[in-house]
Order: structure tokens, then C-alpha cells, then sequence
């Protein structure tokens, strides 16, 4: 079958989350089975030169939008053997400082989720499904719907879109709908949720299958705790909501090849990820020690990601025989903790503010035990990450770590370590339970061997998606 993956990111070309991983893994897993996949994302003037030095023209067309009528041009590349198709206007996507956070987010994406429309009459690929992601590609369905139906190459075109974090809806006053979205007036229904106007909802009552990126998630989203106000329209349309844990890209994160990695390694020579952890330890400024547990946090620094968790037992923590190290951004009163916990334990605790892929790899292999204690995760791909470089979590069960790991108990049975209630100590009974394991050597090296077995490829999710697929086109 022919598939059209949209998307407002895709590694490698452009990432600011695991929306991007997905996109540049699950398509190229969907042609590894013997489907046809490709992805259509904006042209955005951030993305690498040398990326765009790859990239042909392939047409352009003008796209209405209201009272507009905009130019599209577009761009094909091919990456790890899937074709990319890029979505180009300059007035809309050459913009400096990021890809999201703009005062016309609303018209930008919807000339995106337009245009994807007005494209696939344009090039030599026609998709049996389209699979929308996320609010920036929220509007395709409903443009579809709404003005396209009537043609006939696009009647038996089948919509999927999906979840990967519902606290972003793309809500908006009424007053743009027609305006800005260019809608008819009786698309208000369609549109309106809670007095005003919701992409997200659209786009579920639009299109013909809903997903979202753990089982467990798409369970969560239909409680009034975890939908962020959508949950009486997702437990209404339940009978095409599903979820499918998402995988990882094994090739991108592998200890044996990793160019970022101070020495690689495997199962077999855990020795050389001891290399990793001293030689973290020292770029870091903490305590070379390899007999020394020490705690990677990769993450963004915000509420829902449990940092007040950690706030709240940190001193406690810092008693124990261990060290942490973090990296990441996000809200100051969280960058601010972890800078003041720096200078207040050398040594034993290390934090980077920002983004630094190189250094997140690093972490990961160098790191003996990875803690996630998020409030709410629709999937989470660290956790998985750290599992390829032997590094045990320590995670709430909610989500997609729910689904992904499973608490070592006394038989080493499990992959990791896990908590239930969003509580400080509960937590730290987690961590005192991997720090027991960790200081018996013999045990300790067979969980980090049963878990680095552990499979999230692609392959199994891709198989998921492929049954899916199927369903929609009956």
C-alpha cells in the first residue's frame, strides 16, 4: 500500500522532539516490510546546507487559503531510502529562531495541511492512507472533507492521524476560522470544542482512524486527568482510537557504532562501557569512580516531566552512594534548581542546560541507571534508548513507560525499575531499589545484559501500523 506520512518534523532534516524520530523511523520500517511510505514536511530555511544540497525541485502551484492564494513550491529528497517531499514558501517557513512559537503558528500549519492537500495532485505518488500527526497537520483531514472529496482520485483516500501529545491541540479563537483557515461557516461544528476553536478535534472527527503512541496512552486520554479537556470527544470516538508503542531506530542508537561514544561496546564487553561512565564522569566534572552508581537525566525541564520530584528529594538523594548528572532545558525555575544543586554538591551531581545530541548519547552509554519519573508520557523514547546502552530505568508507570518497562522484582524478571504513585518517595524507594542491585555486581551485570536484549526496533511497531492500515481500507 502507499502511504503519506505528514509530519512538521523529521529526523535528520529537522528535530525538536520525538515526533522527528519517528517520522525519520517509522516510514523507512513501513519500506523495510514492502510498502511504499513517504513523508511530506515544510521547507524550513533552519534545516542543515548540506541537507538541502540534496534536495531537486519538483513543481510548484499556488495554494488558496481564505482570501489568499499562496505559492508552494516542492522539493523531494531521498534519506535511508525513503522519498521526503518539502514543503516551500518563504514568507511562511525562512524564519529564524525556531520552528514553533510564532504569532501566525495557525496560518502557517494550516497552509501546510492545505497544501499537502493541493500537492498529491501534483506528484507521481498517490497514497491509499494519509497519516497526519499532531495539530500541525490537524486541518489535512478537514480540508479533505471539505473540498477535495469531489474529486475522484481522492474519494477512497483513507485519513489517519495521530496523538503524540495531546496537551498541544492547536486551539484558537472562532474568529479565524474562515479568515485564516479559509472554512465555509458551516464548518463551525466541526471546528468548536469548548467555546472555541480545536485542530486536534477536527482532525479526530474528520479522519477515519485515530492513534496515539502507547496502548497505555490511548487508554489515559480518554480520563479527564491526562486529556487536557478532550476526553468526553476520545471516549465518543473510541471505536477507531488505538495506540501503538512507538520503536526506536536501532541503527541511530547503537553502542557497537556510535561515532559519540568515548568506546563502543556491547554485552559482551560492558567493560568498555565502564570507559564510558569515567570518561563521562571527568568531562563532566564529577568524581571518577566506576564503582560509584550515577543517575543520567536526559529530558526536558519541565513540569510533566517529574523534575518536581526530583526537586523535592534531591537532598536526600545526594546522602546516597551516588552521583547524577543532567542535561537539558526548559522552564528557569528547573534550570536554576539543578545549576544550584551543582554548586552545592561537586562532584556528585553535573548539569548542561540545552539541547546537545553528542553529549545525550554519552550519557545514555556512560550512565548506569536513567530516571524518568514523569507525570504523564505518551510514549517516551529514552527509556528505550537507554536500554540499547545497557542503562536500567527508573520510571513512573504511566504511559508508554508503562508499557515499555517492567520492574526488575527480586528474579530480575523485568528491564528496569518502576514507581506507580506521582510521589517524591516512591521514587526514591525506586532508586534505593536499583541502587541495592547495582552494588551486587554478579546480579547487576545480568539485568544490564537481559536488558540491552530487550526489542523495540521499528520492525514490531511497523507490523502494528501495518495492521492498522489495513483495517482503515477494510
Amino acid at each position: 500500500m502507499n502511504i503519506l506520512y505528514a509530519a512538521s518534523e523529521a529526523a535528520p532534516f529537522i528535530a525538536t522532539g520525538g515526533l522527528a524520530d519517528v517520522a525519520g523511523s517509522l516510514p523507512k520500517a513501513l519500506c523495510s516490510q514492502q510498502h511504499c511510505c513517504r513523508v511530506v514536511i515544510p521547507l524550513y530555511s533552519s534545516i542543515k546546507p548540506e541537507l538541502r544540497a540534496k534536495m531537486k525541485f519538483l513543481c510548484n502551484f499556488y495554494v488558496p487559503l481564505g482570501w489568499r492564494n499562496q505559492y508552494c513550491g516542492v522539493f523531494e529528497a531521498t534519506q535511508n531510502g525513503v522519498k521526503y517531499y518539502f514543503i516551500d514558501n518563504e514568507y511562511y517557513f525562512k524564519r529564524d529562531g525556531g520552528i514553533y512559537g510564532f504569532y501566525d503558528d495557525a496560518e502557517r500549519f494550516a497552509f501546510f495541511s492545505k497544501a499537502i492537500c493541493e500537492m498529491i495532485q501534483y506528484i507521481d505518488f498517490f497514497p491509499d492512507i494519509l497519516h497526519c500527526n499532531d495539530w500541525q497537520t490537524a486541518m489535512a483531514p478537514v480540508y479533505l472533507n471539505m473540498f477535495y472529496r469531489d474529486i475522484e482520485k481522492y474519494r477512497n483516500l483513507k485519513t489517519v492521524f495521530t496523538i503524540h501529545n495531546i496537551q498541544y491541540q492547536g486551539k484558537y479563537g472562532m474568529e479565524i476560522a474562515t479568515d485564516v483557515l479559509g472554512l465555509p461557516y458551516y464548518a463551525a461544528p466541526t471546528l468548536m470544542y469548548d467555546g472555541c476553536l480545536n485542530m486536534m478535534k477536527a482532525a479526530i472527527e474528520s479522519c477515519n482512524y485515530v492513534t496515539t503512541v502507547s496502548p497505555t496512552y490511548a487508554k489515559e486520554i480518554t480520563d479527564p486527568w491526562f486529556a487536557y479537556g478532550l476526553d468526553r470527544l476520545l471516549r465518543a470516538n473510541q471505536h477507531k482510537l488505538t495506540g501503538i508503542l512507538n520503536g526506536i531506530d536501532t541503527d541511530a542508537y547503537n553502542p557497537e557504532t556510535d561515532p559519540a561514544l568515548y568506546a563502543n561496546f556491547n554485552a559482551k564487553s560492558l567493560n568498555k562501557k565502564a570507559v564510558n561512565k569515567v570518561e563521562l564522569q571527568k568531562s563532566m566534572g564529577l568524581a571518577q569512580d566506576k564503582d560509584k552508581m550515577l543517575i543520567g537525566i536526559v529530558t526536558r525541564f519541565v513540569a510533566h516531566k517529574g523534575i518536581d520530584l526530583i526537586q523535592y528529594i534531591f537532598e536526600e538523594l545526594m546522602k546516597r552512594e551516588l552521583q547524577v548528572v543532567a542535561l537539558g532545558s526548559g522552564d528557569y525555575i528547573f534550570e536554576s534548581f539543578f545549576q544550584e544543586m551543582q554548586a552545592k554538591h561537586p562532584g556528585k551531581c553535573a548539569v548542561k542546560i540545552g539541547f546537545i545530541p553528542d553529549l545525550a548519547h554519552k550519557i545514555y552509554a556512560g550512565a548506569d541507571t536513567f530516571l524518568m519519573p514523569s507525570k504523564s508520557e505518551p510514549c517516551g523514547l529514552a527509556q528505550m534508548v537507554a536500554l540499547r546502552y545497557g542503562t536500567l530505568p527508573i520510571v513512573r508507570e504511566t504511559g508508554g513507560l508503562k508499557d515499555s518497562i517492567v520492574d526488575m522484582g527480586d528474579n530480575l524478571a523485568g528491564n528496569g525499575f518502576t514507581f506507580k504513585t506521582y510521589n517524591a518517595h516512591d521514587m526514591l524507594g525506586a532508586i534505593d531499589r536499583a541502587g541495592g542491585l547495582y552494588y551486587n555486581r554478579p546480579m547487576w551485570k545480568k539485568a544490564v545484559v537481559k536488558a540491552m536484549a530487550s526489542d523495540f526496533t521499528w520492525d514490531r511497531s511497523a507490523g502494528e501500523y501495518i495492521d492498522m492500515y489495513h483495517r482503515v481500507l477494510g
